[in-house]
């Protein structure tokens, strides 16, 4: 099996309920068509969220603001410019495996946190994207991302 690296884990956070404030962590367990121990349930395909940390830096720059990476409610900030090129491929973090579905929208709930986020993150995939756990793990920050 060839492996391609898509970057490193920078950063995981996780929420004790549905719209909680974000809180950092430096490891996370993934359940198999479930989400991350300790992260309120989703639906299986949105299992984790992951976010590149290139195109966070371009909506911060664009409004001019300081926001924490978890502002965007994502669980897992990666080392990288963009990850669209993930949609419809196996990405594996620790020994964890993902299968990214899709881009993930952005909602109103991102003007609610800061005016204008939610335009800032509409364009080129810049609010991530989502995967459904295909195996099961852990992995923690540091550890690389890769395709499988």
């Amino acid at each position: 099996m060839s492996v391609q690296s898509v970057g490193q884990v920078l950063a995981i956070a996780l929420r004790d309920a549905d719209k909680s404030v974000m809180h950092e962590v430096a490891n996370a367990t993934a359940v198999e068509n479930g989400g991350l121990v300790g992260d309120p349930p989703s639906s299986p395909d949105r299992g984790v969220t992951l976010l590149a940390a290139g195109q966070w830096k371009l909506v911060t720059d664009q409004l001019g603001a300081s926001l924490p990476w978890w502002t965007r409610r994502a669980n897992v900030l990666v080392e990288s410019d963009s990850l669209a090129h993930l949609i419809g491929r196996r990405v594996q973090l620790g020994n964890v495996e993902l299968q990214v579905i899709a881009e993930t929208r952005p909602c109103g709930l991102m003007d609610k946190l800061h005016n204008g986020l939610r335009a800032a993150l509409t364009p080129d995939v810049r609010a991530g994207v989502y995967g459904r756990v295909v195996k099961a793990g852990s992995f923690r920050v540091g550890d690389s991302v890769t395709l499988v």
